[in-house]
């Protein structure tokens, strides 16, 4: 098992530009709000990089629509949010574990934040071929 402290996630993926009551979060980033702050009872991180395991489907699910407000909210509609990241290669579940998936990190920055990471700066100019003498003065 991979520890909490082990598993470090650029700043986006844990700071949402929404607020804590927003509608507007998405269920990936509200994961990664949930694996982030280590609360293991419903959610937690699983053997490989990215891997998580959903420990208690209907908390999960009751969990998630506290968030977005809609308290009918159960684990066969979030699972069904979950098969939709699997075609946009967001998210895709682990063959032969139950209840666990595995985050594709570099396709998540892609679709959700076409300029991370930003542009490396110019390089600094190269150095001249100068000769410099130090004139050196006794005392």
């Amino acid at each position: 098992m991979v520890s909490n402290a082990a598993v470090l996630f650029p700043d986006w993926a844990y700071k949402p530009t929404w607020s804590p009551g927003s509608r507007q979060i998405q269920l990936w980033h509200f994961l990664l709000e949930l694996l982030g702050r280590g609360e293991g009872g419903a959610i937690g991180w699983g053997g490989e990089w990215g891997e998580f395991v959903i420990r208690d489907p209907e908390m999960l699910a009751r969990l998630w629509g506290e968030r977005k407000g809609k308290p009918h909210m159960n684990y066969d509609k979030l699972s069904r949010a979950l098969r939709y990241y699997y075609n946009k290669r967001i998210l895709h579940k682990t063959k032969g574990k139950r209840f666990t998936y595995k985050f594709n990190f570099s396709k998540l920055i892609l679709v959700n934040y076409p300029g991370y990471p930003p542009p490396a700066p110019p390089a600094p100019p190269a150095p001249s071929h100068q000769v410099i003498h130090h004139v050196f003065t006794s005392s």
